[in-house]
């Protein structure tokens, strides 16, 4: 059977291959990789290592590599197909069963093709909202009563869908036009419906209510909330699950509160749409909001892409308490040391607006700052209805932080967590340990195993952050694996028994190329890597390192001429969609890029057990934006003598030159 890359990507996205080596063999920590006796041939000192960066696993003695699908088919002696249903069962996914011909390929090219013109379509219609807000004196009187100004109606498009059943006829030529359907924009009546004429019966969703346009973080349009003017029900009415929109995934005012997140340190999630603009129009633009339904996982992978800190506002009653718990669900296997986690429950008679309204934008930060953290929800989530003076009670509560704390990635704050439900439950940490986790070792100081206790493996990276969330919007290029040959190169950038090499101009996908992997080469040398090539080495193998840069930075990665700037606006949108990847998982979504070969080349050279160099990097993007200054300064100043703001420009880049090369006193 032929299966889909896009169904490979996901699959090694989710697994970890130190988790499913661990299983077979006994893995201890030796630098960046994990060490072990070979399981392929018989050995007395470890030379088997397991690199949980690249993914990859490698033997120094008898030369077999691969990732986790290949472990699984050379250890367990499965077949392709086998090797990827058992990997997939673990994981919980379903390997599409079907053949994928040729005419299905094609049928799937043009359905992407057709969802590409959904976002231009939900496009014009937020511009006739906007056109029609002018024209509405009742839902500019609406806005204005909210305290809306014209600059953050802008910012955010709002409109005014009118009130018309079939408004929308006169921004489209064909309102029969089935990608209004599509879009969520119109609806069609059932059968039995149908006019005078027999045709179906057709009208917008949206009429007479003011509008919220939804945006991705590309800032392209993908659906719409909207509001009634009244009292009418339902109060607000969202767009329809469609190719380009899930609520599930997607998070109201998150494209423009991109550089706020970054300015104010965190994001504030509330829960309807007005609270975003409001609190954007009262100073707070880093907040965010659901779309009509509790927080997901992808919201929060979402989120900590963009700040390492969330603070979720919900109302003080028993709802708000219920959404939060919801809320705390999804961030747990989030939760790292590197991460903070709020809750911010407000008085019963307030929403963020009105509070700010009330004691003011200092007031209601001094609030937010008071905000209950995420350990102490997740011991007054476990300990709610328990009778802590009870032996009953206590074991109640042990009961119910179990599965909480399950879903904690391992760290500091995590055992941290361990020892504080221990001590509510009276009982020693060791033994509550042994108890949640009978099998669990690792976890007293001083070990020198693995370094942390091993799950199940489910959903779970080596480094304790979650596995990413892949959607199944990804090119699929057709049938998958290629023929497996026998010969290996290990020196490439993954397992070369197991992967086609890059495929140069005019190959097919799977045609072998002895030549793609070959180094530069000067006098029989290797030349050093480019300062731009050192970044991106460390970007692909790491690539939750994006978000530790600025957003300068990140514009100077991106507008770099090729090959780098390409793959790293490649890189960018693989974090947007995905979240981090593991190599493994990124080498798939190359295939078919115009630099894939240079990629791939490059993590080919990286030294075995070599960690990469973050000091280095930083420096690296120090020198990078300093020679960009230097030649921004130098266009500048053609112009300063007689342009005031090339002037003014000139004269900050100056002075951030010279406080740059000054040493720190």
């Amino acid at each position: 059977m032929a299966i889909p890359q896009t169904f490979i990507q996901e699959l090694l996205a989710r697994a970890d291959v130190v988790d499913i080596v661990g299983r077979y063999v006994q893995l201890k920590k030796g630098g960046a990789n994990f060490m072990g006796l070979c399981p392929f041939h018989g050995e007395k000192s470890p030379s088997f290592s397991v690199s949980p960066s690249k993914q990859f696993y490698h033997c120094f003695g008898c030369g077999k590599n691969g990732n986790a699908i290949s472990f699984l088919m050379e250890h367990g002696g499965m077949n392709f197909v086998e090797a990827v249903k058992d990997l997939a069962q673990q994981y919980g996914l379903q390997v599409p069963e079907d053949d994928v011909s040729p005419q299905d390929r094609a049928r799937a090219a043009q359905m992407r093709e057709q969802q590409a013109t959904l976002t231009s379509v939900l496009e014009k219609a937020g511009i006739a909202y906007i056109k029609a807000l002018r024209n509405s004196e009742r839902a500019i009187d609406y806005f204005k009563g909210r305290g809306v100004s014209g600059e953050v109606a802008k910012t955010f498009g709002l409109g005014y869908a009118p009130e018309g059943w079939r408004s929308l006829a006169s921004v489209f030529p064909d309102y029969n036009d089935p990608l209004l359907v599509e879009s969520g924009l119109v609806i069609t009546g059932e059968p039995g419906e149908e006019n005078q004429a027999g045709e179906a019966k057709r009208y917008d969703r949206f009429r007479d209510r003011v509008m919220f346009p939804i945006r991705n973080v590309k800032g392209e349009c993908i659906g719409f909330g909207g509001r009634v003017l009244g009292d009418d029900k339902p109060k607000y009415l969202n767009s329809p699950e469609t190719p380009v929109f899930s609520k599930g995934r997607e998070l109201y005012g998150l494209f423009e509160a991109r550089s706020a997140l970054r300015e104010h340190g965190y994001a504030l999630v509330t829960e309807g749409y007005m609270d975003v603009v409001a609190l954007a129009q009262l100073g707070f633009a880093n907040a965010v909001a659901t779309l009509g339904t509790a927080c997901t996982a992808d919201h929060v992978q979402k989120l900590f892409r963009f700040t390492d800190s969330v603070v979720f506002s919900f109302d003080g009653d028993s709802a708000g308490r219920r959404a939060a718990r919801k809320a705390l669900d999804a961030a747990l296997p989030f939760a790292t040391d590197v991460r903070t986690v709020k809750f911010l429950f407000l008085p019963a008679e307030h929403d963020p607006d009105s509070y700010i309204r009330e004691h003011g934008k200092e007031g209601f930060a001094a609030y937010v700052s008071k905000a209950v953290p995420l350990s102490r929800f997740l011991l007054e989530a476990a300990a709610e209805g328990c009778d802590l003076d009870t032996a009953e009670g206590r074991a109640h509560m042990a009961s119910n932080a179990r599965p909480l704390w399950n879903l904690m990635p391992d760290g500091a704050l995590k055992r941290q967590l361990l020892a504080e439900i221990a001590d509510k439950v009276l009982i020693d940490s060791r033994e509550l340990l042994q108890l949640w986790q009978p099998a669990a070792t690792g976890y007293k100081s001083g070990n020198k195993g693995s370094g942390g206790p091993r799950g199940s493996g489910k959903g779970h990276r080596q480094d304790g952050a979650p596995a990413p969330v892949h959607h199944a919007d990804m090119p699929d290029p057709g049938g998958y694996p290629p023929d497996y040959p026998e010969e290996r190169d290990y020196s490439a950038s993954e397992p070369s028994g197991y992967y086609p090499p890059p495929s140069a101009p005019g190959r097919s996908f799977g045609e072998r190329s002895g030549s793609t992997r070959a180094p530069r080469r000067v006098a029989g040398r290797i030349l050093p890597a480019s300062r731009e090539d050192r970044v991106l080495r460390l970007l692909l193998t790491e690539a939750q390192t994006w978000d530790r840069l600025s957003t300068e930075e990140h514009h100077l990665l991106v507008e770099l001429p090729e090959p780098h700037g390409p793959l790293f606006v490649w890189l960018e949108s693989q974090l947007h969609e995905h979240g981090p990847q593991p190599w493994a998982a990124l080498r798939e979504g190359l295939r078919g890029h115009a630099y894939e070969r240079h990629a791939t080349t490059q993590i080919a050279q990286i030294p075995e057990g070599i960690e990469s160099d973050w000091t280095e990097v930083r420096s690296i993007l120090d020198q990078l934006l300093r020679l960009r200054h230097q030649q921004e300064m130098s266009e500048l100043a053609a112009r300063a003598a007689t342009d005031p703001a090339a002037r003014q420009r000139y004269m900050e880049l100056a002075a951030s030159l010279k406080a740059a090369s000054e040493p720190a006193r």
